[in-house]
């Protein structure tokens, strides 16, 4: 309040009365009168007002006053002192008004390195990675020299712009200059490795860096969480926790999404248990993320819960909230959600609409995604764009309107992308439309031809109509193209260790006793009627073969290790990196009914709550 006051003062006394003085740079007194002293100290103590509100404006970011605060140096003639200049960039830049600062930077007629560091500094940080690029060659032009600050910066606008190329060469030049083990520029060179998929290279710049801050540390568990390294993640976070660094806000918000990606609860509680101690649970970033990561862990409940502990919730919360209860097939809920943040005055975005449209696919209701969809236009003014166009083709096409999905397709104004193309090939494998499968998937070869998993959807839905030939021929072609098919594999965790499991699996320690337990589980489950659904297997072998292969998917063998290892009153949590076949589905069914457990997969697209011998799904996946 006391600064503000003084703003108020100062603003006053810049009355025309003032406008005839010189400029203070200018200012030189004949004699050391006692006027002219009291004179210059005057202006000395008005030029530090216009500073520090300078610096209060650029802080609470409030361009108007800030403007008004340039017109008062401009009166005062001291458009052309270095550091007021700097001042004006850096209070423009934090308000986000790169143009006005551009300006100001462009009329300078002279520049320090702070007013080039600043200047390239905001452009990096305000979107305009190439103008920042632009303007550090044009310094080097210059011969200006340059600091670490400028390096880092200009590395931080490469990382925007995923420019390998130029990272390189930044790279190199930081070796020249003696920067690269400099603890700023070694901090942006591994973000910007990890942010352009050179993982390897990042390491590197981490292990070779001989000081490292906090943000270093925060940097790389985050580079290995953005390249899906979660397991390195987790490591790095406990070595950094041992070593006693402090945790801040980002780094508890990337290691709980590598908790999330490997559905590592465990892990995740624990995560949860250090925020609880530090008190950085209040951050949205962080509050966010520990609700994507008990959603994503099978946690809705729990999710929920750090939900409603949020006293201020934003757009991104709330869309986390329905996200996740749309994944566990909770649409009520999600329709509940999407009207109560309403009710508190957000309004939904495009982000939020994905979530609602995605909630409707899941569980296949038509027309509530109709509805949906023209709400964005009609009520929220939103375009729809080509997500939400997905969105909307996986709705008809999950519920087996295949036809309207290819003629939305067609008539949408994007072209199609291959998730949506995809989407309309899985729909034809349930569907059964040979016809639309074949065009799907010509398109889906030309969109990405080293995706394995669509020959193989192809294959398989020539296989379910008896289309052997073609399945050889899709098969051949699949063996011609060299690309890998991605194995099936299901993962449950065991108090702190993961045990993955692949279809016929042999290398698991206790694998024996596996086969031995889910043998005798199917014969019980067999007197329930339990008979293994043989048409989901698309091998061209005889009935009994096919019976085998079903026995031993990798989700069983998980299941039944959780039967043999977890107490029985806990929930059996199984991750699986493919869709679940009908069989499975069926067989965890009649387990939770028979065995009277909980048991929650996640497959590739949604949550399945198996409980009294109902899926949460029901049956529509």
């Amino acid at each position: 309040m006391k600064t503000l006051r003084r703003y108020t003062r100062l603003c006053c006394s810049f009355g025309p009365h003032y406008r005839h003085f010189p400029v203070l740079a200018n200012v030189k007194p004949q004699s050391s009168t006692l006027e002219d002293l009291v004179y210059v100290s005057a202006r000395v103590a008005h030029v530090s007002s216009l500073h520090e509100m300078l610096q209060l404006f650029a802080r609470t970011r409030v361009p108007m006053k800030g403007k008004a605060c340039h017109a008062q140096v401009i009166c005062v003639g001291l458009q052309t002192d270095i550091v007021t200049a700097n001042m004006l960039i850096a209070m423009y830049a934090k308000c986000g008004l790169v143009d006005c600062a551009r300006k100001v930077f462009d009329k300078m007629p002279e520049r320090s390195l702070v007013s080039w560091n600043t200047m390239i500094g905001s452009l990096a940080q305000n979107g305009e990675e190439q103008e920042a690029l632009s303007l550090f060659v044009e310094m080097q032009r210059e011969g200006i020299s340059f600091s670490e600050f400028t390096v880092s910066s200009v590395l931080c606008a490469c990382a925007a712009k995923c420019a390998m190329f130029e990272c390189k060469q930044l790279h190199a030049f930081a070796i020249k200059a003696a920067m690269d083990f400099n603890v700023f520029v070694g901090t942006a060179l591994l973000d910007v490795y990890a942010k352009c998929n050179l993982v390897k290279d990042a390491i590197w710049v981490f292990e070779c860096m001989p000081e490292k801050s906090a943000v270093t540390w925060s940097s790389m568990v985050a580079g290995y969480v953005q390249n899906e390294l979660y397991e390195e993640a987790l490591v790095l976070f406990r070595k950094a926790q041992m070593m006693g660094l402090e945790q801040n806000q980002y780094t508890i918000s990337s290691i709980i999404c590598a908790c999330a990606g490997l559905a590592a609860l465990i892990e995740g509680n624990q995560v949860h248990a250090v925020l609880c101690k530090t008190g950085l649970g209040s951050d949205i970033y962080v509050a966010s993320s520990l609700i994507n990561m008990y959603a994503r862990c099978g946690c809705i409940q729990e999710a929920y819960i750090v939900f409603q502990g949020v006293e201020e919730k934003s757009i991104v919360l709330w869309n986390v909230v329905i996200s996740g209860f749309g994944r566990h097939a909770h649409s009520l809920e999600v329709m509940i959600l999407f009207e109560k943040m309403q009710q508190t005055g957000i309004f939904p975005n495009k982000v939020t609409y994905i979530a609602v449209l995605s909630a409707c696919s899941h569980m296949g209701l038509v027309e509530k995604g109709k509805k949906y969809f023209n709400l964005m236009t009609r009520e929220h003014s939103l375009s729809p764009d080509v997500l939400h166009y997905s969105c909307m083709v996986d709705i008809f096409g999950r519920a087996g309107q295949i036809h309207e999905a290819y003629d939305l397709i067609k008539n949408m104004p994007f072209d199609a992308t291959a998730s949506i193309w995809g989407s309309l090939l899985s729909s034809c494998r349930v569907y059964g439309n040979l016809e639309l499968a074949e065009v799907a998937a010509k398109q889906l070869f030309e969109l990405e031809p080293n995706n394995a998993g669509n020959h193989v959807l192809l294959s398989n839905i020539y296989a379910a109509n008896k289309k052997w030939e073609e399945v050889a021929r899709a098969r051949k072609l699949l063996n011609e193209s060299e690309v890998k098919k991605e194995r099936g594999k299901s993962w449950i965790g065991i108090k702190d260790k993961v045990h993955s499991f692949m279809v016929g699996e042999r290398n698991h320690p206790k694998i024996a006793e596996i086969y031995s337990k889910l043998d005798n589980l199917i014969e019980e489950l067999e007197k329930l009627d339990y008979k293994a659904e043989t048409a989901h297997d698309l091998h061209y072998v005889e009935e009994g073969r096919k019976q085998e292969l079903l026995r031993h998917h990798s989700e069983k063998l998980a299941l039944t290790f959780g039967l043999m290892c977890l107490p029985s009153n806990v929930p059996i949590r199984i991750m699986k990196n493919l869709r679940i076949c009908g069989d499975c589905h069926s067989f965890m069914k009649l387990t939770s009914s028979f065995t009277g457990r909980e048991i929650i997969v996640r497959d590739t697209n949604r949550f399945h709550h198996f409980k009294h011998g109902y899926c949460s799904c029901g049956d529509f996946w």
